[in-house]
């Protein structure tokens, strides 16, 4: 699989592991995705460019790094995104925080877009889309999409659970795009849910199954 970076830490996969089971409720559900997230965050910020500056500590002067250059921001795809964007804006409270929101029309199999909130420059940032299931890929090649329409060079796509087939259609339309996950299952259904899968993330994350 084409630009595909499966974080297998133990942690992500104990707590996805919890996701899966289905007598998880909804408050342990959010805060597991949003755990889940923060820890997969540190995978896909690792190519952020640090600069060297000195610092006075209590003992000594030290040359010490810190992030330099690159701004980021995050778009969660409405609604399951949110979850996974509460823990991460933690690591990097200075980014800024877009919301797309698309669905998949079951008649036609269509991304439509009824919500797009983006930050003014979000052109000059490197971007982290966030989704806790990549099905099919229609909303998230949907998502990428308007990113690039609106001048953003580097995206990113965050999920917990993938599937091959969403893998394939993010890689067959933007093949530039990288993919952070923390499982690959076996693939979908006749209801395009991903099996084994978590069922239906926004559901169980906002207690309206």
């Amino acid at each position: 699989m084409q630009n595909v970076k499966i974080i297998d830490h133990p942690l992500v996969q104990h707590k996805i592991t919890l996701m899966r089971d289905i007598n998880t409720g909804s408050k342990e559900f959010r805060e597991l995705a949003s755990e889940t997230a923060m820890l997969m965050c540190y995978e896909a910020t690792r190519d952020l460019p640090l600069k060297t500056v000195e610092i006075q500590t209590p003992i000594a002067i030290a040359k010490s790094k810190i992030v330099s250059g690159r701004k980021v921001a995050f778009v969660p795809i409405l609604r399951a995104g949110l979850a996974m964007t509460e823990g991460i804006v933690e690591l990097l409270p200075a980014a800024k925080v877009g919301h797309i929101g698309v669905f998949r029309d079951p008649e036609t199999t269509n991304a439509v877009e009824y919500y797009c909130k983006l930050p003014r420059d979000i052109a000059e940032r490197d971007v982290i889309i966030t989704d806790v299931m990549l099905a099919t890929g229609v909303t998230s090649v949907k998502t990428i999409e308007l990113l690039k329409e609106a001048g953003v060079k580097s995206i990113k796509l965050m999920c917990i659970i993938a599937s091959p087939e969403g893998i394939e259609a993010v890689n067959k339309a933007y093949p530039d795009v990288e993919i952070y996950c923390g499982a690959v299952d076996d693939g979908l259904n006749d209801q395009n849910y991903i099996v084994p899968g978590l069922g239906d993330a926004s559901d169980r994350i906002f207690g309206t199954k």
